[in-house]
């Protein structure tokens, strides 16, 4: 990660969500990409339902945003996050994400890359997006649902590490 420097040591557990610096607040993305997939809201209920369809930026194989610094120029109804939105956005985030797990006063999950020094933990664990997306521009959103996942595992299998 650039800017390691910058991460005051288990900042996540030291100080609020609002106290964090800019590079710390980044820091928390495992890079999953799941929040960069279309979710399906039932009207009723509330319910989320995370779909393999993928924000048209959303890179497959990094599972990051391929313009993150002007993704809300590009799609304007992208979700830029912070401390002060989290509490309006934290109910269609994955359960898996490190932001609203620390808004909910949950621990990381022990696969979180700041917890192994390994951007590619996430993959390892089997709880990103990589490999299993299809793009928005070629599903209809009538289409949807028949491309809903579960959440949290299951996405796809760890893959062996040996």
């Amino acid at each position: 990660m650039s800017g390691d420097r910058d991460l005051r040591p288990r900042f996540w557990e030291k100080y609020p969500l609002d106290r964090l610096r800019p590079q710390e607040w980044e820091a928390l993305c495992d890079g999953c990409g799941k929040c960069c997939l279309n979710k399906i809201e039932d009207a009723d209920s509330g319910e989320v339902f995370l779909t393999r369809v993928a924000c048209r930026l959303l890179d497959d194989e990094s599972c990051l945003c391929s313009n993150y610094e002007v993704r809300k120029s590009i799609v304007p109804e992208c979700i830029v996050l912070t401390a002060k939105t989290l509490p309006k956005h934290a109910y269609w985030m994955p359960q898996t994400c490190a932001y609203r797990l620390l808004w909910q006063g949950k621990s990381l999950p022990d696969w979180h890359p700041l917890l192994t020094g390994d951007p590619d933990s996430v993959h390892a664990a089997g709880v990103s997006a990589q490999g299993i997306t299809v793009p928005e521009f070629s599903i209809g959103e009538d289409e949807w649902e028949d491309y809903l996942i579960e959440e949290p595992m299951g996405l796809n299998p760890p893959k062996d590490r040996s």
